[in-house]
């Protein structure tokens, strides 16, 4: 390792074959990493049930070259499958055990989780043990509802939120969301906007950004999940194909919750021929699956930092999205995109429509979220945010003041079983 390179725990969750954007954001963040030389351990969860994969993708992580990857079946989410409570807790103890015997053969200089909970309670209890300085990604649905949902997490939450080293979040609107639900000071969070490979994701060779193929090809790709918008979407093309008339594509990629419900959307509503949903797509074949699109729609609910947004900005795609969490802060209504309310299927047919129609707004479209994709959102310049992080907590000693909000001796025993999730783990 270089002088200053450090070795680095990362404590993730549902990393792949898990199909999700954080997913590739710690796969990419962990390259980046490697590269710059540092010695990166990636500490994650995986569920390993029919339950779980069917939603996710489930089975022991894959390796990261240059890098330590350790796999940890989620044994306590998977209590369910028994007809007990998920316990979040056995899970957490196990991802600190796990970072506690790898300190052991070559200690550590930072630990880095992704997620607030589970994960970046594990990152502060390691900590505490260990003396390490930590960091922690607020991201996905963690943010959005994790805390709202009984005592428990949000006590887990708040001393995260408090108490973490540093707090990295993507967007100021993600923030402040997290603040209306916690109150944590807005100056508290780092703000690191996601990232993407800017060289794997580029437009097609044979076409300009913004042409359209005969008949036009709609992108969804990501979770398939009612809070990704997928059901206004199949309203929005009904309107399109059996109201206006219109000769489309609509390709749903993906996997998630809602797949089932989506099948049998299509079928009732005879939507067949227009509407193709291609499973599961890995992450190296990603490239060439934007590319077979023409307009990229992501009509969610809410978002930490899309990364499929990002993908279809740099592969060059015009984009349809909402005034969501999350979206507002890379796309601009008009600008490099074409914003509507979240859950509006008719706002969202008419921007589809819109784009469609107007050449000349496709091709200014594409083009500007081209641009501001290779400027602003490549690996390279995030990395550098965020090892800038490392370098001013290296040394420090961890907060531990937050065992005085989360009891780290908390098991599900003493844990607040009304929640949710523990009825239905996936969700979190």
């Amino acid at each position: 390792m270089s002088q200053n390179a450090l070795r680095i725990c990362f404590i993730s969750r549902r990393f792949f074959p898990a199909i999700s954007g954080m997913s590739v954001y710690a796969l990419n963040l962990v390259k980046e990493l490697v590269a710059c030389g540092h010695d990166v351990t990636m500490v994650s969860q995986y569920r390993n049930d029919a339950a779980g994969a069917s939603v996710y993708g489930g089975g022991p992580p894959p390796g990261i070259p240059g890098a330590r990857v350790l796999g940890r079946e989620s044994q306590g989410e998977q209590r369910i499958n028994a007809g007990l409570p998920a316990s979040f807790e056995q899970d957490v103890e196990d991802m600190v055990a796990t970072v506690e015997r790898e300190h052991r053969e070559r200690p550590f200089d930072l630990i880095h989780a992704q997620y607030g909970y589970p994960c970046g309670l594990a990152a502060l209890e390691a900590s505490r043990r260990l003396g390490l300085p930590n960091v922690v990604s607020i991201q996905g649905g963690d943010g959005h509802w994790v805390g709202t949902c009984c005592g428990t997490h949000k006590q887990a939450m708040l001393a995260v939120l408090g108490h973490s080293g540093a707090l990295l979040i993507g967007s100021r609107t993600f923030a402040e969301e997290v603040q209306g639900h916690h109150g944590t000071p807005l100056e508290r969070f780092t703000f690191v906007p996601g990232a993407t490979d800017t060289r794997r994701f580029h437009p097609r060779k044979d076409s300009a950004p913004g042409a359209l193929k005969d008949p036009p090809v709609l992108l969804y790709h990501g979770r398939v999940d009612a809070r990704k918008g997928v059901m206004e979407l199949l309203d929005a093309v009904k309107q399109l194909v059996l109201r206006d008339r219109r000769r489309l594509k609509l390709l749903v990629s993906g996997i998630g919750p809602d797949v089932n419900a989506v099948k049998a959307r299509v079928a009732d509503e005879g939507l067949q021929d227009s509407v193709e949903l291609t499973g599961y797509s890995a992450y190296e074949d990603a490239p060439e699956l934007y590319r077979r699109g023409d307009l990229f729609v992501s009509p969610t609910y809410a978002e930490g930092f899309s990364n499929t947004i990002l993908e279809a900005m740099a592969t060059g795609l015009p984009i349809v999205s909402t005034r969501a969490v999350g979206v507002l802060d890379c796309l601009e209504d008009g600008r490099n995109g074409l914003l509507v309310p979240p859950r509006d299927a008719n706002a969202l047919a008419e921007a589809i429509a819109r784009v469609l129609d107007d050449a000349a707004l496709r091709r200014r479209l594409a083009r500007t979220a081209l641009e501001e994709a290779r400027a602003l959102y490549s690996w390279q310049a995030v990395g550098r945010q965020i090892q800038q992080v490392y370098a001013d907590l290296l040394g420090t000693r961890p907060d531990t003041r937050w065992t005085n909000v989360y009891d780290p001796a908390t098991t599900e025993a003493t844990a607040d079983l009304s929640c949710r999730f523990r009825s239905s783990p996936h969700l979190l």
